[in-house]
């Protein structure tokens, strides 16, 4: 099987620039789990949301991310899909990713449900036809109805998240990188952002997904990643690192 991406070395740094001691250590510590606090190559104290990663991921890999709060799962698909560069190390990623994180960014609170569908199809890199092609399937996968003509200000959280995530899986993606929000999905929605998720992880090259549901995972996905501050424990098929990550 081909390798889709690939991990190197990969270390994301997140430089301190007002470090005040041990006051400002016991801050962090205070307010995280995640990381560690430590001296740059360039002296500079830094946060080390990722530390030394190096793993391939192949074709057909359905991967979870578990780890507790501040492990680095976010920071880990953050760099997958390019949002983040590494401080150091290499990252090689062969493929068009959907990321399915911060799904709300690019969505107006004054424009109904209708334009958003629009603007945030324009956003993540569809073209004016594509958006308008897909526009039916969306407002039906949303089930959001009449609502759709009223300001997005006047959803609730809940709605918002429908319309996005709607909105975000219009396409086959070849790469899915997928963070924890879907648990907060009501549960009838919940069926469907499933079902949905299982159609494309079939037909995609890669699924990547953090998530502290473990029925979801099991799901979804073959493998996992059990990540402890920023640094890799254990990666292999699911049930055994789960069963590891369950004992430690």
């Amino acid at each position: 099987m081909s390798v889709v991406a690939s991990l190197r070395n990969a270390t994301v740094h997140f430089p301190i620039y007002s470090y005040s001691g041990r006051s400002l250590k016991r801050q962090i510590l205070d307010i995280t789990t995640g990381g560690c606090i430590s001296q740059g190559r360039d002296n500079m104290v830094v946060i080390e949301a990722l530390s030394d990663l190096t793993l391939d991921l192949k074709e057909g890999d359905r991967v979870g991310i578990i780890g507790h709060n501040g492990a680095g799962k976010t920071t880990l698909l953050r760099l997958l899909s390019g949002v983040y560069e590494p401080s150091y190390g290499e990252v090689s990623v062969h493929g068009q990713s959907a990321a399915l994180f911060d799904l709300a960014l690019g969505m107006e609170g004054e424009a109904t449900g209708a334009e958003n569908i629009i603007l945030r199809g324009l956003f993540s890199g569809m073209s004016w036809t594509e958006v308008k092609a897909f526009e039916p399937m969306i407002a039906e996968f949303s089930g959001l109805g009449d609502y759709l003509q009223m300001p997005l200000r006047t959803y609730s959280s809940g709605m918002v998240l429908r319309l996005a995530f709607a909105i975000a899986t219009c396409r086959q993606p070849e790469i899915i990188l997928l963070d924890e929000w879907i648990s907060t999905l009501d549960d009838e929605f919940l069926q469907k952002a499933k079902q949905r998720l299982g159609e494309l992880a079939d037909k995609s090259k890669v699924l990547v997904m953090a998530s502290h549901q473990t029925d979801l995972l099991k799901s979804l996905c073959n493998k996992a990643m059990f990540m402890e501050h920023g640094k890799l424990v254990a990666f292999g098929p699911i049930d055994e690192v789960l069963s590891q990550y369950h004992h430690a």
